[in-house]
């Protein structure tokens, strides 16, 4: 079921939403310092490339600079990325066939306004169910 919810979703929504994410990790990776935000951008472009069987937990080890890192993300790519995410997963919610592709997008909304101090492991890993 997962295939074929991700092949649908790679053709109505994540085609799109992976080439945003490669285009803020081209823009962010100009500088040194954006480089880190860069290829998180990378990190979550591959996510939205095929998100089901997949899914995000909190690193434990992350720490205070992943916070400030988030505040940065979040002025220079995070809300314009979760706009993307709002607007397609809207436009999927119209059909009924697209509710659970909507519901996928909206669950990529934190992930896409704070991306540091996660990290993206398949459904099936024990890792996925960690509290």
């Amino acid at each position: 079921m997962k295939t074929i919810l991700n092949i649908i979703w790679l053709v109505l929504s994540g085609l799109w939403l992976f080439l945003g994410y490669l285009l803020a990790g081209v823009l962010l990776c100009i500088t040194i310092i954006g480089i880190p935000f860069g290829l998180a951008a990378f990190r979550i472009g591959v996510y939205a490339l095929w998100p089901f069987g997949y899914t995000t937990v909190e690193r434990r080890d992350a720490g205070a600079p992943s916070c400030v890192g988030n505040v940065l993300w979040l002025v220079l790519a995070g809300w314009w990325l979760a706009l993307s995410h709002i607007v397609t997963g809207i436009a999927l919610c119209v059909t009924i066939i697209g509710i659970p592709l909507g519901i996928a997008n909206f669950k990529m909304i934190p992930v896409s306004l704070m991306p540091l101090g996660r990290e993206i492991v398949p459904t099936s890993s024990p890792d996925a169910y960690r509290w």
